[in-house]
C-alpha cells in the first residue's frame, strides 16, 4: 500500500509538472503571437492605448458606413487612429470654458519635428491663444510628433489622426500595393495596377496623402468632430512651417468682425499676404486679394460652397490642395474670390523644405532646425484699425482658371476616396438612423 501510494503521488507529480509545463508552452505561444501581431502594425508605429482608449465608443458605425462607401479595408492601426479621435480635447482641467467668441484653431502636419517644436513655441505665445481649441490633425502617426503635441498646455487641445492615409496602409491602397505601377510603367506590359497622371507617372502614396489629408481633415473638422460640427463661425488653418506672431489671434478676431462691414463679398480671413515672400505693405488700411494658404479662416457658409465643388476637387491632376483650389474650385464659383487680411502679416511660412522631402535616403530638409523669423514690437499687439478702408487688388498673380496642374493625382482609386471622404459624415448620418 505504502508503495502504491508513493508510485501514485510520483504520477500525480508529473501530471503537475506536464501540466504546467503545456500552459507554459500555451501562454508562449499566445505571447508571440501577439507580439508578431504588434509588429506587423507596429513596423511604422507603435501607438500606448490606455484602459479608457480601448473601450471608446465611436460617434459613427465606420463599419456601417466603411461598407457603404466602399473605403480601404481598415487595418488594425487605421482603426486605432479612428479610436483616438473620439477622445475628448485635452487640458479642459486648466481651461475648462472655451470664451463665447472664439476662434477655432486647426493645425495640420506630417512629420517634421523641429518644423512643429517651433510652431508650437510660437503658438505658446499667442495673445488669447488660452480662449479657444487648437486641433491638430496628423498624415498618419508618427510617435515624435505625437510626443510634441501632447506637450501642449497652454489651451484645450485635440488631436485627430487621418485614419486612411497612405502612411497608415504599409501594404495596401492607400499605401502602396505589391501589384502597383510605378513611375512611367506601362500597365498592360508590366500588368500593373493604376492609372498614370497627365505627365505619364504613376501615384506616388508619398505625394498624393498632401492632398487626401487636406480634404479629409476639411470634411472632419467641419462635419465629424462633435466639437466643430455645429459651428458656424470662422476656423484658423495653419500647417506645421507657419510661425504665428503673437497678435495673430487679436487681429484675426477683429478681421472675422469686420469682414461682413468692410468686405461683404470676402470669402475668407488671411493672417498673411497670399505672396508668401512678402511681409506686408504697412498700408493704413486693410487688403483684400486672392485667398493665401498660410494662417487663412473661413466661416460654414464658404465651407459648403467648396464641399459643393468636391468633384472639381477630387478630378483635377494636382497632388496639391492649394493649387487645385486656385486653379479649379474657386473659379469655379462665378466670381473673384477674396480674402481680407491686414497690411502687416501675423503669420509666415519659414519651411524651406516640401512637406513630404528629406524622409527618404537623404538628410532631413531643415535649416538645421533654426527658424529666423523676426518677431517686432508691432507683431505683439493687435495693430487692425477698424477705420481704415479696404484696398483691394483686382489683378494679381498665381495658379488661375486654365492651369492644367502639376500631375501626380491621376490615378482612379485617388479620385474616388476624395469623393468618399466627401460623403463619409453624410453617410454616416444616414447610416445611424437606420
Amino acid at each position: 500500500m505504502a508503495t502504491n501510494g508513493k508510485r501514485n503521488r510520483f504520477k500525480d507529480g508529473a501530471f503537475r509538472r506536464f501540466v504546467s509545463l503545456a500552459l507554459v508552452t500555451v501562454l508562449g505561444v499566445l505571447l508571440l503571437t501577439i507580439l508578431l501581431r504588434t509588429n506587423s502594425v507596429s513596423e511604422y508605429v507603435s501607438i500606448n492605448f490606455t484602459d479608457h482608449h480601448e473601450d471608446l465608443i465611436p460617434s459613427y458605425n465606420y463599419s456601417d458606413y466603411g461598407a457603404v462607401l466602399n473605403l480601404p479595408k481598415r487595418t488594425e492601426l487605421s482603426i486605432r487612429l479612428e479610436k483616438l479621435n473620439q477622445l475628448p480635447p485635452r487640458n479642459t482641467d486648466l481651461y475648462p470654458r472655451l470664451a463665447k467668441d472664439h476662434i477655432t484653431i486647426v493645425l495640420y502636419v506630417h512629420n517634421r519635428p523641429k518644423y512643429l517644436q517651433a510652431v508650437v513655441e510660437s503658438l505658446s505665445k499667442v495673445e488669447g491663444i488660452s480662449e479657444t481649441l487648437l486641433i491638430v490633425s496628423h498624415d498618419g502617426y508618427f510617435e515624435e510628433m505625437n510626443k510634441i503635441v501632447e506637450s501642449i498646455k497652454f489651451c484645450q487641445m485635440k488631436q485627430i489622426f487621418a485614419p486612411y492615409s497612405p502612411h497608415v496602409f504599409l501594404d495596401s491602397f492607400p499605401g502602396v500595393s505589391s501589384g502597383d505601377c510605378k513611375d512611367k510603367d506601362d500597365a498592360t506590359k508590366k500588368r500593373c495596377a493604376g492609372n498614370p497622371d497627365q505627365y505619364g507617372n504613376h501615384r506616388s502614396p508619398k505625394i498624393v496623402s498632401l492632398k487626401h489629408h487636406w480634404w479629409w481633415m476639411m470634411n472632419t473638422v467641419w462635419d465629424g468632430l462633435k466639437e466643430t460640427k455645429g459651428q458656424s463661425g470662422h476656423i484658423l488653418f495653419i500647417e506645421e512651417d507657419h510661425y504665428i506672431f503673437p497678435n495673430a489671434y487679436r487681429n484675426l478676431q477683429m478681421l472675422t468682425a469686420l469682414k461682413p462691414l468692410k468686405c461683404p463679398d470676402c470669402y475668407a480671413a488671411n493672417l498673411a499676404p497670399s505672396d508668401v515672400n512678402s511681409r506686408g505693405e504697412n498700408f493704413k488700411s486693410l487688403v483684400a486679394e486672392r485667398m493665401g494658404n498660410i494662417g487663412y479662416s473661413f466661416n460654414r457658409t464658404t465651407w459648403r460652397k467648396i464641399h459643393m465643388k468636391a468633384r472639381e476637387f477630387c478630378f483635377f491632376d494636382d497632388y496639391n490642395w492649394d493649387i487645385t483650389m486656385w486653379a479649379t474650385v474657386y473659379p469655379s464659383f462665378g466670381g473673384p474670390v477674396y480674402t481680407l487680411r491686414g497690411p502687416r502679416a501675423s503669420a509666415v511660412h519659414f519651411g524651406k523644405c516640401g512637406l513630404h522631402q528629406g524622409h527618404g535616403d537623404k538628410k532631413p530638409c531643415i535649416d538645421k532646425g533654426s527658424v529666423n523669423v523676426i518677431v517686432e514690437d508691432i507683431d505683439k499687439v493687435a495693430n487692425i484699425n477698424s477705420k481704415w478702408n479696404v484696398h483691394v487688388y483686382e489683378h494679381q498673380p498665381g495658379y488661375k482658371a486654365g492651369f492644367k496642374g502639376w500631375g501626380g493625382w491621376g490615378d482612379d482609386r485617388d479620385h474616388r476616396l476624395c469623393l468618399k471622404f466627401a460623403d463619409m459624415y453624410l453617410s454616416a448620418s444616414a447610416v445611424s438612423t437606420i
